[in-house]
């Protein structure tokens, strides 16, 4: 994915929309969170391609001048969409590496969260990840954005095993993003155990031994409770 800056690519001009009278806001959360919730589900549905500005603010329940006023055009819109399946995982990632409880309890909260995240939420955002348009320059902020979440759990896989190999965090992430295509093919499979089962098959990729899993999980359980 590269992760180069565009130069004098063409941005459309944001409209001038007023903002819609309090009360009517699907989400309650107001114009914004309207517009992404909405593109969420167009573009996970109908596909980002096939997904108009005008069908956006038509599903939003707004005037088309409304997206243009919050975002700069479609692409925005999905980097936006994209960013905020990372960011959080991120911040979470900070406060562990931040923390003095062993490494693999940190390690196994993070997947457990990153999990949660991906696999939460009416639509499928992560499936978007899958997008050849995402490999455009426009979208480098998320690539950046997943390469520091990836260095943080190559952090704390070798805090965790000095001796893992140099791509485990690659690996590591691969199984924690496995759940997006678990969740296209069987959504309805998808749930808290899962997030616990990959955080487990982690430890197991790691080779931390069974006897420690327990203690590990007991502990991860315990600082997601104070994280989250």
């Amino acid at each position: 994915m590269s992760t180069a800056t565009t130069r004098g690519s063409h941005v459309p001009p944001r409209a001038t929309g007023r903002p819609r009278a309090a009360g009517s806001s699907p989400t309650g959360l107001g114009t914004r969170a309207d517009i992404l919730q909405a593109s969420a589900q167009l573009f996970c549905t109908v596909g980002y391609g096939s997904t108009s500005t005008h069908a956006i603010a038509r599903q939003a329940g707004i005037r088309q001048a409304s997206v243009y006023h919050h975002f700069g055009g479609k692409h925005e819109i999905l980097l936006t969409l994209l960013t905020g399946t990372v960011q959080p995982s991120l911040d979470q990632a900070r406060s562990l590496l931040a923390r003095d409880e062993p490494a693999a309890a940190r390690l196994w909260a993070l997947c457990v969260s990153d999990v949660r995240l991906l696999s939460g939420g009416p639509d499928n955002v992560g499936s978007l990840y899958l997008l050849p348009e995402v490999d455009d320059d426009r979208f480098a902020p998320f690539a950046e954005l997943r390469a520091e979440l990836e260095g943080a759990y190559r952090r704390l896989i070798h805090a965790a095993q000095p001796v893992a190999p140099e791509d485990s965090a690659a690996l590591v992430l691969g199984l924690v993003e496995s759940v997006i295509l678990r969740r296209r093919r069987e959504p309805e499979a998808v749930g808290e155990g899962t997030a616990r089962a990959i955080a487990d098959a982690v430890l197991k990729v790691l080779d931390l031994g069974s006897e420690a899993l327990v203690s590990v999980r007991k502990a991860g359980l315990e600082i997601l409770s104070e994280t989250e």
